[in-house]
């Protein structure tokens, strides 16, 4: 599903009516959005981006493509 952050609903109607997995991509203009947020310091870039990941989880998503996948690994190694 992509764009994932508008289509969280359609994720929810996905989830509740196949048995398939569900792939949510986080596109380009998302991770934007929060990378400009947080340097003009109007929100903290960590609380939000692990929001967004868990808002795909929560929706129902089993596999998520984000750009801040290699951050968040490496968060969750240490």
């Amino acid at each position: 599903v992509k764009p994932g952050l508008a289509y969280l609903d359609i994720v929810r109607d996905l989830r509740n009516n196949i048995e398939v997995p569900i792939a949510v991509y986080q596109v380009s203009g998302e991770y934007a959005q929060l990378k400009a947020a947080a340097k003009l310091g109007l929100v903290d870039e960590n609380s939000l981006m692990y929001e967004q990941l868990i808002a795909f989880k929560r929706a129902g998503a089993n596999l998520i493509a984000s750009y801040f996948a290699k951050k968040v690994a490496e968060q969750l190694r240490s």
